[in-house]
Order: structure tokens, then sequence, then C-alpha cells
């Protein structure tokens, strides 16, 4: 057992008692904890929040909170405006296109988990009428992306 700042023993936590994975977007440290983290100063962060490179997550007295990925999005525009010599505006094109990259792969994994159910389906099972927009599969509408 562990004593706590008060003299008391306490218990030690329990594997189960720790989350099984840490959600990346909780908001999570204040900024000088991400500061630090960043291997930057506090100003540098309220700087790229004016900018909208890193947008941290606002607490209800109005205090920036920073996520893992944030800290993570800090380091990546620190690299490439510091180690790559790319300008601020450069660095906030290539974040735009790192999260249309992000997203479009995750639509691509939703378009190929559906596209599994509909071959693991019996063709004597499939009900669907077509337009030229979307598919409807039982309940569900499949949309066709342009």
């Amino acid at each position: 057992m562990a004593e706590s700042d008060h003299g008391r023993a306490r218990k030690p936590a329990e594997p189960r008692d720790l989350p099984q994975r840490f959600d990346p977007d909780a908001p999570l440290f204040l900024i000088s904890t991400a500061a630090r983290l960043a291997g930057m100063h506090p100003q540098t962060l309220r700087t790229y929040d004016r900018l909208g490179l890193v947008v941290p997550k606002r607490a209800s007295g109005r205090g920036r909170r920073y996520s893992i990925k944030d800290v993570e999005r800090l380091r990546l525009v620190q690299h490439l405006s510091q180690e790559e010599g790319i300008n601020l505006v450069g660095v906030q094109h290539i974040l735009t296109l790192k999260s249309e990259v992000e997203r479009l792969q995750k639509q691509n994994a939703h378009l190929i988990e559906e596209l599994r159910t509909l071959r693991s389906t019996p063709v004597s099972s499939r009900v669907f009428t077509a337009s030229p927009d979307s598919v409807w599969l039982r309940t569900r509408t499949l949309e066709i992306m342009a």
C-alpha cells in the first residue's frame, strides 16, 4: 500500500480500475503542461491557437485544455516550421490536407466494411433499390460518393 499526502495508507490502483484505452482527444493538459510536452513556450501555443493551427478545447473558465492529439499536432507544427523550414501558412495547408486524408481513410474503411457486409449477405436475401445518389439496402442507406 502507498501512503497518501495525509499519512493514510491508500490502496494502489488495480489494473482493472484503469481505463483500457486512453482517449487521444480528451482535453487533459493545461497550457503550461502541453507547452512543456511539446517543447515550446506557452505563448507559442497561444499564437498557434489564434492562427487556428492547433485549437484546444476550452474549460468552463475558458482556459485551454490540450489533448494528446493536440500535443502531437504541436510537435508536428514545430517540426515542419523549424526543421523543414515551412512557413505557418504552408503548415496550415499541410495540416488541412492531413486532416482530409484522415477523413477519407475513415470513409474508405467504412465503405470497405459496408462492401464486406454486402458481399457476405446471400444474394437471395438482398433487398435493395437504387437511385443515382444512393443505394437502399434493407433499412440502411449507402451514400455513393462522387
